[in-house]
């Protein structure tokens, strides 16, 4: 941002029919008025009168052109009172070519106080043109702005570069009648825009938003479910779809956690892990803070990889699957569920609640009834292990509070994940911190469990000795395969750097860096002090973890180790304890073979 008291630019002042939020307030009554602190004193030229909306947010005013322009710079002045300078900060300025606004997009954001009785200016980097240009205030700002200024030259422009807040993707929603969405049921008819790689890329589609999620819809920064009309591939997704989430993350004061755990799912080698990225949002023009657009958990090719059931398919084979579910502690807040006979509660998510049968649900109702009585034959140990592995090296309270699973037609098995919501991992939970401080799993000492999620976890997990050896496998092959200290607090250092312009952003927006907000355990201050602390605890939990399964990490390079197995050996297994002298009637599993100064790992089917 460029400040001074005189704007020196090639390209002239623009004027036209000025527009904007009609209602004003009347300061001296505090009443609704048209007739002063309106929206034209925007444009008056005067610093001491100034545009004060009734409304306090998602007001604006501008300017109707008359033809399109391409915007070059723009001007602001707050209005002079003591508050002034403030109500400025976050403030956006768009572009449009229909008056309603549900094609604009950004021009720019505040980032700094005003200066009263002084013009402040800033370039703008968007090529193309615009008939409507307009200002819209911060949140809880009633907009308040003494002077706006808008310079630039005719032209339909094109797209060739586009503004983005941050480095981060810019996701730009707007709804039809500037309607906020205000529950999980009605879906806003929306225009949904995301522009990315630095400017040069734009998808705008239409499509609807509504709120999305359970105890994350009570936080003032909402989370949303956009899904646009017809399936699109956004970013680098590798999902085309329609339905995508923005998870708003306002605990989670990292801005990074559940990203994190995409990362661990990838790392400990689950089947599917959804696609997640930071990215900044409008929503009608104001602000709203830095979040992550991820997947919508679904059946697709590229998500939850099985067969999409019709209503049709009510007999036979096709009865059997394919199902997504989820064992949901707050299943009985949606349409679509059941409760198990031992008391689980469980969310049908596919077939969706529209379309699902009778005969589809009681199935699958019946399955998961099945699958309790008899875990070792209806529940998959690969999915269900790598899943565990990621909740409790994540220290997630919530692991098993919420657990997707799924089924596939014509396979009797039911496996777990993706995994999802990490809000609280991490050591972000005060019902549970430190969690490296506990002896046992997080699932056994303060985690929150639905139903009878904890028997079924210390049954199919920790008394089962093939499970066991099958985790330990698992967990090896994670750890010589990039699951290391070094490889973690390297992208978590890389996300810092990432997040550093949209997290100032951010918390301007939400300044609750120092408030404990959600379940956190600390207010540090700072999103810096905030980061270190999962820095620390991935350098700990990796630690806590290998000692708590029994597990001695040895580097990938002893598999080049020449061992002759036709002379005489020791076998030790990969927590260090010694197994004889043979491979002859091991457990399948990892061993370490000792011959002389030479060691090699084998793995033992």
């Amino acid at each position: 941002m460029i400040a001074g008291s005189v704007a020196v630019h090639a390209d002239d002042l623009l004027t036209g029919v000025v527009i904007g939020t009609r209602d004003a307030v009347d300061y001296s009554t505090n009443a609704r008025t048209t007739t002063v602190n309106t929206r034209v004193n925007a444009f008056d030229g005067n610093m001491d009168t100034f545009f004060a909306s009734y409304d306090r947010s998602y007001t604006w005013a501008g300017l109707d052109l008359g033809q399109p322009y391409v915007i070059t710079r723009v001007g602001w002045s707050p209005r002079n009172d003591g508050l002034g300078p403030d109500r400025v900060v976050l403030g956006v300025f768009e572009g449009a070519n229909s008056p309603d606004f549900m094609d604009a997009l950004p021009l720019y954001i505040i980032d700094e106080r005003g200066t009263i009785g002084q013009m402040s200016y800033a370039d703008v980097v968007c090529s193309r043109g615009f008939r409507y240009v307009r200002y819209v205030g911060p949140s809880n700002a009633r907009c308040n702005i003494a002077e706006l200024e808008f310079y630039g030259h005719p032209d339909v422009g094109d797209d060739s570069q586009l503004y983005q807040l941050t480095n981060l993707p810019t996701v730009s929603i707007h709804t039809l009648n500037g309607e906020i969405p205000y529950d999980k049921v009605h879906q806003i008819v929306s225009q949904l825009t995301i522009i990315s790689d630095d400017g040069k890329q734009i998808l705008s589609e239409p499509g609807t938003t509504r709120e999305r999620g359970n105890y994350s819809r009570n936080f003032d920064k909402k989370p949303y479910r956009i899904k646009f009309d017809e399936k699109q591939h956004l970013l680098d997704a590798p999902a085309k779809a329609k339905k995508w989430t923005l998870i708003n993350n306002y605990g989670d004061k990292t801005l990074m956690r559940n990203l994190l755990a995409f990362e661990l799912s990838k790392l400990l080698g689950m089947p599917y892990t959804p696609f997640g990225t930071a990215v900044d949002v409008l929503l009608n023009g104001e602000y709203k803070g830095c979040y992550q657009l991820c997947d919508q958990i679904s059946v697709n090719k590229n998500r939850v990889a099985i067969t999409e059931m019709t209503p049709r398919d009510n007999s036979g084979d096709a009865l059997t699957g394919g199902y997504l579910i989820e064992v949901d502690a707050y299943a009985n807040k949606e349409k679509s569920w059941f409760s198990s006979y031992k008391g689980t509660p469980v969310t049908i998510k596919s077939p969706e609640e529209d379309s699902i049968t009778v005969e589809q649900r009681q199935y699958i109702q019946n399955h998961f009834n099945a699958m309790e009585f008899d875990i070792f034959h209806y529940l998959d140990r690969n999915t269900f292990l790598r899943h565990f592995l990621v909740g409790e090296m994540s220290g997630n309270t919530d692991t098993y509070w919420s657990v997707f699973m799924y089924k596939q037609r014509n396979d009797d098995l039911l496996y777990t994940g993706p995994v999802w919501d990490f809000d609280l991992a991490f050591d972000n939970d005060q019902r549970i911190y430190p969690v490296c401080n506990k002896s046992d799993f997080i699932y056994r000492s303060g985690g929150s469990t639905a139903g009878k999620m904890r028997e079924l976890v210390d049954n199919f997990v920790l008394r089962d000795e093939d499970s066991m050896a099958q985790l330990l496998n698992i967990w090896d092959k994670a750890r010589q395969s990039g699951l290391t200290e070094e490889n973690l607090v390297a992208w978590i250092d890389h996300m810092e750097q990432k997040l550093a312009v949209s997290q100032r952003l951010n918390f301007m927006r939400w300044p609750i860096l120092n408030q404990r907000v959600h379940q956190n355990p600390q207010a540090l201050g700072s999103f810096e002090a905030e980061v270190e602390v999962v820095r620390c605890f991935v350098k700990e939990r990796l630690r806590w973890m290998d000692r708590r399964i029994g597990y001695t990490y040895v580097p990938s390079a002893i598999n080049g180790v020449a061992v002759d197995l036709t002379q005489p050996y020791e076998v030790y297994s990969v927590s260090g304890q010694a197994c004889g002298h043979s491979l002859t009637g091991l457990r399948p599993g990892i061993y370490i073979i000792r011959q002389g100064q030479a060691s090699r790992k084998i793995v033992v089917h």
